[in-house]
């Protein structure tokens, strides 16, 4: 669920999602049939490959989207930091996560003037306790295509 519903424009195939989860070809076409059958995932014809990915038109899609993202903690993160951080313009999920790996190690783009990194760095020991993940805080990046959007425009 998190490799597909963490942002929309994730996708996966058979051999290499068995691959990046570690797990049998079988195992993972079970679920991925199950989710496919349920609506909630679209199986797409490429290079002779079936792709996956997810179902933006499920009725479901949102509420399973954000289900994720507070299974991950952004809902969390972005709490603590826009609280109390000031000029904050964006938010960005970047790294592995925002690929839908869950890799352990969430990373966080933060865009704003006089970001307060001291305050940041002190509530990474917080935030890992709550989402029982490493966050690692990256300051005015330039936001990309492959980061997915928490807080902003």
């Amino acid at each position: 669920m998190v490799k597909f519903f963490v942002t929309s424009a994730n996708s996966g195939h058979l051999r290499g999602l068995a691959t990046e989860f570690n797990e049998s070809t079988n195992a993972i076409r079970k679920e991925l049939n199950q989710l496919s059958d349920a609506g909630y995932l679209q199986k797409k014809e490429i290079s002779n490959k079936i792709a996956y990915n997810a179902n933006t038109n499920h009725p479901m899609f949102a509420l399973l989207q954000q289900v994720v993202h507070k299974y991950l903690g952004l809902d969390v993160i972005v709490e603590h930091i826009v609280d109390r951080m000031g000029d904050v313009a964006y938010i960005e999920l970047i790294g592995e996560y925002a690929q839908g790996i869950d890799s352990g190690v969430i990373e966080i783009n933060i865009v704003g003037d006089a970001i307060n990194r001291e305050y940041t760095e002190n509530i990474v020991p917080k935030i890992k306790e709550i989402v029982k993940r490493n966050v690692v805080f990256h300051y005015n990046k330039p936001l990309t295509e492959q980061g997915i959007l928490l807080f902003g425009e």
